[in-house]
């Protein structure tokens, strides 16, 4: 696969490869089909650059599982954690239309409806980052932000685009000083 966005990118060691992962995460490679349908579901246009990385592996855990933070929110000081990368689907649990997905984060623990809700967060649903349209419409590029249930919903941004925020990702060894 000829790659528009991670051209530069070293994906060693960024996956992990667990039974886990391979259980809740990991949906086959979606094609055409299944992103238009959930697009429609959703009612957003998917990255290019995520549907780009969900084709070189649709979903799973992370081992650089931290982003940094100018805000302190719910988690540290100066970054935030995720636990893996929902895929394009709907048979796995932590699939962007999963059980635990998007949707359900709206309609089951009242997360703004303002995006697609892409990655967990090891705080079991009291966090989450979200593909965020709020600038951009239903069609443009969204931006990355963290939203922090404990914290009143408040919206931390991470990045402009979902490369930036998957090229951003950190071990949490480089967050251990605290």
């Amino acid at each position: 696969m000829d790659l528009q966005f991670f051209k530069d990118f070293d994906f060693t060691d960024f996956w992990n490869e667990s039974s886990y992962s391979v259980r809740d995460y990991i949906e086959p490679f979606p094609d055409d089909e299944l992103i238009a349908s959930e697009e429609e579901e959703l009612g957003y246009k998917l990255p290019a650059s995520y549907i780009e990385l969900m084709r070189l592996q649709n979903g799973g855990l992370v081992e650089k599982s931290c982003f940094p933070t100018s805000e302190e929110n719910s988690w540290a000081d100066d970054h935030i954690a995720i636990t893996g990368i929902m895929g394009i689907g709907r048979e796995k649990t932590y699939s962007i239309c999963g059980e635990l997905g998007s949707q359900f984060m709206i309609e089951e623990w009242g997360y703004p409806a303002i995006g697609i809700y892409i990655c967990d967060c090891p705080s079991a649903g009291h966090d989450m980052v979200l593909l965020d349209y709020s600038n951009c419409g239903k069609d443009g590029e969204p931006e990355v932000v963290h939203i922090d249930q404990e914290n009143d919903y408040k919206k931390i941004f991470l990045a402009k685009d979902f490369e930036t925020f998957i090229k951003g990702l950190k071990d949490e060894d480089e967050f251990d000083g605290e």
